[in-house]
């Protein structure tokens, strides 16, 4: 399995899922600080996977997403984006109402 199809299955497994610096518990960078803070303001079941553990990851998954930096947030599948744009959606009440839809099937 190639790291793409390593990445794809980790978010298509996990309805709410993070790639982040570090863990939930012990963040490696103030941006994944930050999401984890978000996510857990919003009471948010999720998972996380520590990009610094896996090179494969860490480099794959910018390619798989197209955005350049870690932390990346997927819903249901779909890639949400960063830390500012999780902030912007925080804030606005987006992230809010994405995290409460149902699932699409």
């Amino acid at each position: 399995m190639d790291v793409s199809q390593r990445i794809k299955a980790t978010v298509d497994s996990n309805r709410v899922m993070l790639f982040m610096k570090g863990s939930r518990d012990f963040p490696q960078c103030g941006f994944s600080g930050r999401a984890i803070q978000i996510l857990q303001a919003l009471g948010t079941q999720f998972e996380t996977a520590d990009v610094l553990m896996d090179d494969e990851i860490r480099q794959g998954i910018k390619q798989y997403s197209n955005w350049p930096t870690v932390p990346q947030l997927y819903i249901d599948g779909e890639f949400v984006g960063g830390s500012d744009i999780m902030m912007e959606m925080y804030e606005n009440g987006e992230l809010a109402k994405q995290l409460l839809e149902a699932p699409t099937a």
